[in-house]
């Protein structure tokens, strides 16, 4: 433990500190098929070969993203959880600091989902990547050799499986609507390779739907989505898609691919008797002839602030295991939080030289900015817009407004809203 006697992760080393502690704590999570399937308690037989004082026990809930807060506010949860949607300024009332940022974000990535003034009161269990799921068999057979890395590639490929198989070459999964908006996180870290963009500049960016002239950018993210439909290479009538049975659809070969975070990958792969089908790879935009991927925590591990000292070291201890000796990432088809943690899902192979970027935080006193202008807007950008995308797709199928003239629309409903926040144009 740490000098000061502060408890920290960084401060513990495993396998040595806190092996003879003697507690009893308890975990919530959301991991209700890991419970059933027995894979939680072989993690926690593995963690108690190291710590055999420690007795875990682990409470999978169904619906955990009401339950979670409910049992939040009512202190009745145990010592760890999965931290649900609780508004930043609350994070001190119901968790400990597990460390200072800047010291955990040396050994571990995607910890800045959960930090306030340089304190991290969360640690993910593992990372997603944004991209598309595929199926390698209709890839193979319309006689696509390698990925596509732009967007004239990829629409090429389309046409390709178009040409020569019998599968919907892109499934926009129009009916379902939050799939929709699914593309909006390939605008930011995947078509600019800066992670300051979505947070920090597009707010402050005039004009950002516009055509860069670069291949990139959120123009290009929205026009792959246009052309295809307008091109005939997504399915007969978006009104009849159905997200249950497109996962079925893809892995059958019926569906040739999809935008979806890779969070989808095993779903696609549990949806028939040939998960070596399924793929994954980077949405086709290259920036400055280099690919990148959005990426960012999934839930993490939060542990409560008024749990008793001996509590609080043996969650420090466990939470420690987890991210790095349980292999629960890797498992999960998820992205290795430890830094030095290489051991990637085999999903990720088609990712080699892709570089992952992860979106930091507003600046100061603009936490609420963008949200404000994507709500008077009514575009909803990276903030789950799906209504707009399904308005592109209108428009693609109907053929009554060009691409440029819905971008045009785009980029005056933000200036207007900017307008009406006095935002300052920087960009």
């Amino acid at each position: 433990p740490a000098e000061d006697g502060a408890l920290t992760y960084s401060s513990i080393t495993l396998g040595e500190d806190y092996t003879d502690l003697t507690a009893t704590i308890k975990w919530l999570h959301h991991k209700t098929d890991r419970a059933e399937d027995g894979t939680i308690d072989k993690m926690i037989a593995e963690f108690n070969k190291d710590y055999p004082n420690i007795t875990v026990e682990a409470e999978a809930v169904t619906d955990y993203a009401e339950d979670a807060l409910l049992r939040l506010s009512t202190g009745d949860w145990g010592d760890i959880m999965f931290i649900p949607a609780v508004d930043k300024a609350d994070y001190a009332t119901y968790f400990m600091p597990l460390d200072d940022y800047d010291t955990l974000s040396q050994t571990l990535n995607f910890v800045d989902a959960h930090q306030v003034d340089g304190k991290a009161y969360g640690i993910p269990y593992m990372a997603n990547a944004q991209g598309v799921v595929y199926n390698k068999a209709v890839f193979e057979k319309a006689g696509i050799t390698t990925l596509p890395t732009t967007p004239d590639e990829f629409i090429a490929d389309l046409q390709l499986i178009k040409d020569n198989t019998d599968a919907i070459p892109l499934y926009t999964n129009y009916a379902a609507g939050w799939t929709m908006s699914q593309w909006d996180d390939h605008i930011s870290g995947t078509a600019t390779g800066d992670d300051t963009y979505k947070n920090q500049k597009l707010v402050h960016t005039a004009n950002p739907f516009q055509d860069y002239g670069d291949g990139a950018h959120a123009y290009n993210v929205f026009k792959i989505m246009y052309d295809a439909v307008a091109n005939g290479l997504t399915e007969d009538n978006y009104m009849n898609t159905d997200w249950e049975s497109s996962k079925g659809m893809l892995h059958r070969g019926e569906i040739g691919c999809m935008v979806l975070g890779s969070w989808a990958y095993s779903q696609m792969q549990a949806a028939g008797d040939t998960p070596e089908n399924v793929g994954y790879m980077a949405f086709p935009i290259t920036v400055n002839g280099k690919q990148y991927a959005t990426s960012g925590a999934d839930y993490c591990f939060g542990i409560n602030k008024n749990s008793s000292a001996d509590n609080q070291a043996a969650a420090m201890v466990f939470v420690k295991w987890m991210t790095e000796k349980s292999g629960f990432a890797f498992n999960e088809g998820g992205i290795p939080v430890a830094a030095d943690d290489n051991n990637f899902p085999e999903m990720y192979q088609a990712f080699e030289g892709v570089e992952f970027v992860t979106d930091l935080p507003a600046l100061s006193g603009e936490e609420d900015l963008l949200s404000n202008v994507n709500v008077e807007s009514e575009l909803n950008v990276c903030n789950g817009g799906d209504t707009k995308s399904q308005k592109l797709i209108e428009h693609a199928a109907a053929g009554d407004k060009t691409f440029d003239e819905i971008m045009d629309e785009w980029n005056q409903a933000w200036t207007d809203a900017q307008e009406e926040y006095s935002v300052e144009i920087l960009y």
